[in-house]
């Protein structure tokens, strides 16, 4: 009996094998290439109720690689106006973010026939922290609920890989000038392939 499960599970681990041998065979001649779209399975330590994750959508992921960041908030994803935008960005995140290539914009959310982008801008004063840990974003209207949009930055990637989380908070028109959380972009970083 002992001999019979021995030989089952040395022609297990055969079989297994002998398909990974098949898989490292053809990985040559199938190129596969990054998308810098979020995952379908996202996997964090602290699961909370108070998370929410938003869309986003980069040009390149690769480190230190020039990308376009298409951080996206859709009608879903606020119920009021927004006087006043922040988006939170960890200080491991080491990259330049120029206020110059920051703008907010009207968006057009890309699918399998078309492409992310911006449709129109929305006049706005942006500034960057000293630090590099926050992007303030003050439309010079409150910017109306209903449609998509998004903040549009082009910058380079940082040298560390890694998922980084950067967090939406606004400001809505009113008496009291407290800004609320929306939710977060998980972003990741990947290494470069050779």
């Amino acid at each position: 009996m002992a001999g019979f499960r021995m030989g089952a599970a040395g022609t297990a681990m055969a079989a297994a094998l002998g398909l990974a041998g098949v898989a490292a065979a053809l990985a040559p001649m199938l190129p596969v290439k990054g998308q810098g779209t979020p995952g379908l399975v996202e996997f964090r330590w602290d699961s909370s109720k108070d998370y929410r994750k938003l869309y986003y959508f980069m040009t390149d992921t690769k480190r230190l690689k020039r990308s376009e960041y298409y951080l996206i908030l859709k009608p879903k994803d606020r119920k009021t106006a927004i006087l006043k935008l922040v988006v939170g960005i960890p200080k491991s995140f080491d990259t330049t973010i120029d206020p110059k290539r920051v703008k907010l914009c009207y968006m057009k959310e890309g699918g399998m026939l078309s492409r992310t982008r911006c449709e129109t801008d929305i006049p706005a004063t942006v500034e960057v922290a000293a630090d590099g840990t926050a992007i303030e974003i003050f439309p010079d209207t409150p910017v109306p609920v209903g449609k998509t949009i998004g903040v549009y930055i082009n910058m380079f990637n940082p040298f560390n890989i890694g998922m980084y989380q950067f967090n939406a908070l606004a400001q809505a028109p009113g008496d009291v000038p407290v800004s609320g959380y929306l939710g977060s972009w998980l972003i990741q970083i990947d290494p470069q392939s050779d």
